[in-house]
């Protein structure tokens, strides 16, 4: 088991901005991708982006233009700086990694609540 340690979430008004952290501790292999999602109350998990080491990022069309994945393989870590927040972003952000093995790896989430 990878433990992943997620940091960053809260409370903040529309219009903000946040920044979300994930550290994949103990990893044995590289890292084929890293990414966020996100689930409301009542509704399904959905992706919210994604870094593909060597490859694209993809981003929701919600998302696409207000939030930035990044991340640093040799640290293992991935960022997501999200701006000009809005209500409907409020959630549970769940980190996600996936090894060279394709071995997936779930966050136990942290919570963004959007409002004023």
């Amino acid at each position: 088991q990878v433990p992943l340690v997620e940091s960053g979430g809260g409370l903040v008004q529309p219009g903000g901005s946040l920044r979300l952290s994930c550290v994949a501790s103990g990893m044995t292999f590289g890292i084929y991708r890293m990414g966020w999602y996100r689930q409301a109350p009542g509704k399904q998990r959905e992706l919210v982006a994604t870094i593909t080491s060597g490859g694209p990022t993809i981003y929701a069309d919600s998302v696409q233009g207000r939030f930035t994945i990044s991340g640093d393989d040799a640290k293992n870590t991935v960022w997501l700086q999200m701006n000009s927040l809005k209500p409907e972003d409020t959630a549970m952000y769940y980190c996600n990694v996936i090894n060279s093995l394709r071995a997936q790896y779930w966050g136990q989430g942290t919570q963004v609540t959007v409002s004023s």
